[in-house]
């Protein structure tokens, strides 16, 4: 476990400490609570209630979901586009083939469950992916995991102001694998008047428009291998030697992980009663170190090695457009990454998100929840 990831474990169990001793100072005042009652099970309810205070909304904005159980089909369209920039100015960009997916998806309450077919990539060979994206009133998290060793395209090139984007017609490139791991984890400040459920996750429907502030940290990991030789071949071959590959682009691998600080806001524009159109954009600080860093240095980010060049800006965005009468809804949403690395020599960016159509049915009304009564 490197120091990030045991700071981040550190940040969970003092949150979950200072909810403990909240729950046990409400104990003591609280005269009202039977003594009979174990102890233990007290200070969880207690911590239960505190959180549960947090995810409360304001229902003159927000209506909560009244089913525990859904059904949804989806159909999701993955996007990926990778530029490669030498110190020259010479410009490539690779771009996978086009994917398609389908399937059923059922829920219970905030959780989902579903698979879907790649119908683009029925042989699924050199292809992984895995997206998760939660969604509470204060809270949200994406998580996402991609690897890709098959079937990209060089969709454009230029040198010295020169496109031979027309000559080289996306032909296709075996020889690049990618892979990216990360989350995103981000708190929403009018979590009580502005729903991310209501536009993401349909579990909640937004009654008027409203917008919050979003603040969060995020941590990813790239790693991009391509032959450079099939490459130049490859460019020197559709554009007859007229351009020829950088030899400043000539490596194996780019190897990075990435450290961020983000903020940016979202808005939940009620267009017409049931109908919520959803956009937000989220900036972030990234702080990005290579495997070279790593090794010249005997301790890890962000203790030493420190350098403002590793500084970059990157960017989430997300949209929505929904219809939802509690009991059908359907529409489309969108999440987009991407992500900056720069140094003198190469840059990088990197590009992918899904764009999502769907449509589902709630059942099983629940019960209503009754607050406990004090004296």
């Amino acid at each position: 476990m490197n120091l990030l990831q045991k700071t981040y474990y550190l940040l969970a169990r003092a949150l979950f400490l200072i909810a403990l001793c909240c729950s046990a100072l409400t104990l003591q005042a609280d005269d009202s609570i039977p003594a009979k009652k174990p102890w233990l099970k007290r200070l969880f309810e207690n911590a239960y209630e505190i959180v549960k205070d947090f995810d409360r909304p304001d229902t003159n904005y927000i209506t909560p979901q009244k089913y525990n159980y859904t059904v949804m089909l989806q159909g999701t369209h993955t996007y990926e586009r990778y530029t490669l920039r030498s110190g020259s100015g010479q410009s490539i960009v690779l771009t996978p083939k086009p994917s398609l997916k389908l399937g059923p998806y059922v829920g219970w309450r905030w959780i989902f469950w579903g698979y879907q077919l790649d119908l683009s990539h029925l042989s699924g060979e050199g292809k992984s992916e895995f997206d998760l994206s939660l969604y509470s009133s204060m809270l949200g998290i994406d998580i996402f995991y991609r690897k890709n060793a098959s079937g990209y395209r060089v969709s454009e090139a230029s040198q010295n102001g020169n496109n031979y984007g027309d000559e080289i017609d996306n032909a296709n490139f075996d020889g690049i694998e990618v892979g990216v791991k990360g989350f995103n984890l981000y708190y929403i400040q009018n979590h009580r008047k502005f729903s991310y459920p209501a536009a993401f996750s349909q579990t909640n429907v937004q009654k008027r428009s409203a917008g919050s502030w979003l603040m969060g940290i995020g941590y990813t990991h790239h790693n991009v291998k391509y032959d450079y030789d099939k490459l130049r071949q490859l460019i020197a071959r559709k554009t007859s030697n007229e351009m020829l590959l950088d030899s400043m682009l000539n490596l194996k691998q780019i190897n990075y992980t990435d450290a961020s600080l983000s903020v940016g806001y979202a808005y939940n524009w009620v267009l017409a009663p049931k109908f919520l159109f959803a956009a937000s954009l989220s900036v972030a600080l990234g702080y990005k170190r290579t495997v070279a860093d790593a090794e010249s240095s005997r301790f890890r980010f962000p203790f030493s090695g420190f350098r403002f060049s590793n500084l970059n800006i990157d960017g989430v965005g997300r949209f929505g457009l929904v219809y939802n009468n509690m009991r059908w809804y359907a529409g489309a949403s969108a999440i987009l990454h991407t992500y900056n690395y720069n140094k003198s020599r190469i840059s990088l960016n990197s590009t992918f998100g899904n764009f999502n159509v769907y449509a589902g049915y709630n059942f099983g009304k629940r019960h209503r929840e009754h607050k406990k009564k004090t004296k």
